[in-house]
């Protein structure tokens, strides 16, 4: 209860200018995250795939419909996610049935109106979440704090794949 006394009365003390700032900064939830992975498993059932994926030593995995374009093993791609669809946990306890639980440091917290957007770093890679300002405050969020970052596998897209360049020498 103590870190959301905290957290309210720091963002009380900031100037109208910044808390101005900060609230148009915190409500772009649209924003896309981005994470390279790499493919270390296929499975394929019908018109569904689920591919394992490693990020910075994570395992992840992705839910896809209807791939249309080939895959192999060991192909690095580009992953996508909402910044809106990135859950936050401060721990676990027991099983949950999200695919990709990733480790994370919180880098930074905007505070506006009504929404939090964290920057979180995991490993070499950034991400941004939003979300509720309620659930921030009730969390007492701040910066240095390790949580995990929760991303349904439905939730990911493939925005780039990066093809491996084998050249030949004469």
């Amino acid at each position: 209860m103590q870190g959301i006394h905290k957290s309210i009365k720091s963002f009380m003390t900031l100037s109208s200018a910044k808390k101005q700032k900060i609230s148009s900064n915190a409500t772009d939830i649209s924003s896309m995250n981005e994470i390279r992975a790499k493919i270390t498993d296929i499975q394929s059932s019908d018109n569904l795939s689920v591919l394992s994926l490693d990020a910075n030593g994570q395992t992840m995995r992705l839910m896809a419909l209807g791939l249309s374009f080939p895959l192999s093993h060991d192909l690095e791609i580009l992953l996508g996610v909402k910044s809106s669809n990135i859950s936050l946990a401060t721990s676990i306890q027991g099983e949950l049935s999200i695919s990709n639980q990733l480790p994370c440091i919180i880098e930074s917290l905007e505070i506006g109106t009504l929404l939090c957007s964290v920057k979180l770093r995991f490993g070499e890679t950034l991400l941004r979440s939003v979300i509720t300002k309620a659930s921030a405050l009730q969390m007492g969020l701040h910066e240095q704090q390790n949580l995990i970052a929760l991303i349904k596998a439905s939730d990911l897209s493939i925005i780039k794949i990066f093809q491996t360049s084998e050249t030949k020498c004469d």
